[in-house]
């Protein structure tokens, strides 16, 4: 016989028991979906079991890893093209933004995005980036010979090629699409290295369209991959095994195998991995979807996250791409637009307790702006001296014009207030154009916008934009003129500014007096454009020298600052010009700077002189302490027209601090000239 209390405490039990029970059974699909796979265990034995959501295995929970401190990452990514580097731009500024370790970026490039991205990351000057160029041209042969559909082209296929591309001392690299925003720091997907096993090469997330299952449409016929496929939009690539395994003859044997059944590859090097991982399952690591959300057709990608802060990677793989229909697009799509008009001055922090060696020049500009002393007058020129400006060069797609002798780009810069004299400035001249545009990140997207929506502007290909963005209170007038007249691609620049229209013949009339004057045979000469200016908004352009002198009689016109200040262009000899009927010499004099014709290797702008004042002056005394003749063209005009007056000129008119900073500078520019005079004589 039982003691009494037994039966209600093995009743007590027994519920207990149930409740675990149908606790287990209620929650057991959770648990398993929670559970780590053991470390170092294969991905795959095989096919893996079809479950009830079409799932592979990659959306599996990996424990959290730690990021490793102060680890170099490397990155490699795949950019041709002007939009590409842009594209390649955002992505980084998203990874820069989360980043806690120093970055290596291995760059595949053709010689457009090459030039491009080099002169932005020498400029921006980001501690502990380093960037390494690859040529695209030379690993073209390699994926030539495969048919390919896909809007990426040849580039779409490169990373395939990267085993052999990236020096061979390089084990493991992160390699990513142009297309892709980070949310969270790229270290903890450089951690998931940890969780391959000793077989495993290739990490990638799921594929998360229907695309590879074949039943999008009638006769649609996919590459053959395992379940739904990967995409190889983000990839951890175990570069020492694959070249161990014999990466290079594993998948050119596989692709040569299935395009004797297959037409051409339709997305490129996904196609060919997906056909290798079907072959081979065991090289893959499936990935937590969360680091390749992808916002393609048809996509599933709503399947990988519950809250943003699950999100780690948005891939915006849709050749619609911020168009593209998601339940949750306008939150991914404000995420890319923060981080496309975010400043990317922002980013140049260090990474304390990381120490690396300091970006090139970094440490001499240091020093010298360690030498200011910031209760000097003067100390907002000075710091503007030594600021290096990030730039952008071909910030637009850029078609420059096949090689002319005579050719002439027309060179200016300018700022977000004045685009809208662009259209009328292309209309007045239809020749090849270098502009430099001081702008801020946000301010650069207006600028894309503005020119895409424009029909007179997006349909000139032969201007080149170039961003310089916006950084100090000055504007860098000199700075931004350097920039405009190194990308100038013609053997001649018109140097101007963005507020002259030139004549309607300005363009031809400058190749012919290049030719007929001879200036091709070294002849040292600077051609001068006559400026005139109206007060007038409503203005009847001249089309003729005859019409321009009518309006000039009537008072439409003005000789350039007749009023405010003659001796900058009293040297042209206005009335003498009126009479002209070839070209004519005039003697420099003090405070001359006219507009001027010169070959495309003339002394640049001294960049000290920010802001208004003196700044086309400086360069004009170099043309002639360099022994330029100036000459000026009978026929040749430009009109200024009224516009508000820039922040810059309130500020010099109504600062003395400002004119007496002006003065000091100029006293060093003289200086500085005569020195180079004195020590060019004792030279010869």
């Amino acid at each position: 016989m039982l003691p009494r209390g037994r039966p209600r405490a093995l009743g007590a039990a027994a519920l207990l028991l149930l409740l675990l029970l149908i606790g287990f059974f209620l929650f057991r699909g959770d648990l398993d979906y929670e559970r780590p796979r053991p470390r170092g265990a294969a991905a795959f034995d095989g096919d893996p079991p079809a479950d009830p959501g079409g799932h592979n295995g990659s959306d599996c929970i990996l424990p959290r890893p730690r990021p490793p401190k102060c680890e170099l990452l490397q990155v490699a990514i795949v950019c041709a093209g002007h939009n590409s580097s842009r594209d390649v731009i955002t992505l980084v500024k998203s990874m820069l933004f989360y980043r806690k370790n120093p970055l290596h970026l291995h760059l595949v490039t053709d010689a457009v995005a090459r030039n491009i991205l080099e002169t932005l990351f020498h400029t921006w000057m980001v501690p502990a980036v380093r960037i390494s160029f690859y040529n695209a041209d030379e690993l073209k042969p390699q994926v030539s010979w495969i048919p390919n559909k896909h809007y990426s082209g040849l580039y779409g296929l490169m990373k395939l090629v990267l085993p052999s591309a990236l020096p061979p001392d390089l084990a493991r690299v992160i390699v990513l699409d142009t297309d892709v925003t980070f949310a969270s720091n790229i270290a903890e997907l450089w951690a998931l290295f940890a969780h391959f096993s000793d077989k495993q090469v290739i990490g990638l997330v799921e594929n998360q369209s229907d695309w590879y299952l074949g039943n999008l449409w009638r006769n649609h016929r996919p590459w053959p991959a395992l379940g739904r496929g990967f995409n190889t939009g983000v990839i951890l690539l175990r570069l020492d095994r694959l070249r161990q395994a014999g990466w290079e003859q594993m998948w050119k044997l596989t692709a040569t195998r299935e395009l004797l059944t297959l037409p051409a590859t339709s997305l490129a090097d996904q196609d060919i991995f997906n056909a290798i991982i079907k072959e081979h399952p065991w090289l893959v690591q499936p990935l937590p979807c969360v680091w390749n959300v992808q916002l393609s057709d048809h996509t599933l990608a709503e399947r990988c996250y519950s809250e943003a802060s699950d999100l780690k990677v948005i891939h915006w793989n849709s050749p619609k791409k911020l168009r593209v229909k998601n339940k949750h697009v306008e939150s991914f799509r404000n995420l890319y637009l923060t981080f496309l008009e975010y400043d990317g001055n922002l980013l140049r922090r260090e990474l304390f307790g990381c120490p690396r060696p300091p970006p090139p020049g970094a440490e001499h500009l240091q020093r010298a702006l360690a030498q200011l002393d910031e209760e000097d007058a003067c100390f907002e020129f000075r710091r503007q001296q030594l600021t290096v400006h990030r730039v952008h060069i071909t910030f637009l797609p850029h078609k420059p014009p096949p090689p002319q002798p005579h050719d002439v780009t027309l060179v200016a810069q300018l700022s977000m207030d004045r685009v809208q004299m662009l259209e009328a400035l292309c209309r007045h001249w239809p020749g090849p154009m270098s502009l430099a545009l001081y702008l801020t990140d946000a301010e650069a997207q207006q600028f894309l916008r503005f020119v895409e929506t424009s029909v007179v502007l997006s349909a000139r290909q032969d201007v080149a934009y170039h961003v310089v963005y916006r950084e100090g209170p000055l504007y860098p007038i000199n700075q931004l003129r350097n920039v405009a007249l190194a990308q100038a691609l013609t053997p001649y620049v018109f140097l101007s500014d963005i507020d002259f229209l030139p004549a309607y013949s300005l363009y031809d009339y400058l190749r012919a007096s290049i030719k007929q004057l001879e200036l091709g045979s070294g002849r040292k000469a600077a051609l001068v454009v006559p400026a005139f200016e109206t007060l007038h908004y409503r203005f009847s352009f001249p089309s003729s020298k005859a019409e321009l002198l009518a309006l000039l009689d009537a008072g439409s016109l003005h000789t350039f600052r007749y009023h405010e200040w003659p001796r900058g262009h009293a040297p042209t000899d206005y009335a003498r010009w009126r009479e002209a009927q070839a070209p004519y010499h005039v003697q420099w004099a003090a405070d001359y700077e006219p507009y001027v014709v010169v070959p495309r290797d003339c002394p640049r702008y001294d960049p000290r002189f920010a802001g208004f004042g003196w700044n086309k002056v400086a360069h004009v005394v170099e043309l002639d302490a360099q022994e330029y003749e100036l000459l000026v063209l009978p026929e040749a005009f430009v009109i200024h027209l009224p516009h508000a007056p820039s922040l810059d000129i309130s500020r010099f008119r109504s600062s003395p601090t400002y004119r007496d900073c002006l003065q000091a500078l100029k006293d060093e520019f003289h200086q500085d000239l005569h020195n180079q005079q004195a020590c060019a004589k004792r030279a010869r």
